[in-house]
């Protein structure tokens, strides 16, 4: 996964890009539907579930890379792109903890980071700044998360194939927590220091 630029190219909304993240975000309510409904009673769609989840994947790839190429880098995609992941590692944090496939202290501490980046997003909003652009180490701790979560999903069986997908889901989910908490560390460094200079100005 690779980092959007800073400087918008274009204020269309209907572009390949937007269109893909928006897909990724239609798929949020698609993935947790198929993999909750073995807790209701329903049959379990987990093969289904998993390849929503890599089609996720793909296209929070492409979008980026195809935005670069074709100069339709936009606002509107820079929102919905990091929007688009976070949703999706809450839905499967919630889905697969729910079918206890996923430990909860794992997933508090996923949480808590979620929460802590909230929290300096907020402090930014009322210093009148929006969002800062996505660093190359959070893209990189969510395509760790994002394949992590389809092998942890397919460890979930018997056979070789299963443990194989097991223990490499579970070196994804750690690189990937570590990597999700120092990004977010960065991330709120460089909010202080944009406040601090605010503040510098302002004196």
């Amino acid at each position: 996964m690779e980092v959007q630029e800073t400087r918008v190219q274009t204020d269309r909304v209907l572009t390949i890009p937007n269109l893909l993240s928006m897909a990724r975000l239609v798929g949020v309510p698609v993935f947790l539907w198929l993999v909750l409904w073995p807790v209701f009673g329903g049959p379990k769609n987990d093969g289904w579930a998993i390849v929503v989840l890599m089609l996720s994947g793909v296209s929070d790839y492409l979008d980026g890379k195809l935005a670069r190429r074709w100069g339709q880098i936009s606002r509107l995609g820079q929102l919905l792109d990091p929007a688009a992941d976070r949703l999706y590692i809450v839905s499967t944090l919630v889905g697969l903890t729910w079918r206890e496939i996923l430990p909860w202290w794992l997933t508090a501490l996923l949480v808590a980071r979620e929460a802590f980046v909230g929290v300096v997003l907020l402090r930014l909003n009322r210093a009148g700044y929006g969002p800062l652009n996505v660093s190359f180490l959070g893209k990189a701790a969510t395509f760790n998360l994002m394949y992590a979560f389809p092998l942890l999903l397919l460890g979930v069986g018997e056979g070789w194939v299963h443990q194989v997908a097991g223990v490499v889901s579970w070196a994804f989910i750690w690189w990937g927590t570590t990597l999700y908490w120092w990004a977010g560390s960065l991330y709120a460094v460089q909010a202080r220091q944009i406040l601090q200079a605010e503040r510098s100005v302002a004196v």
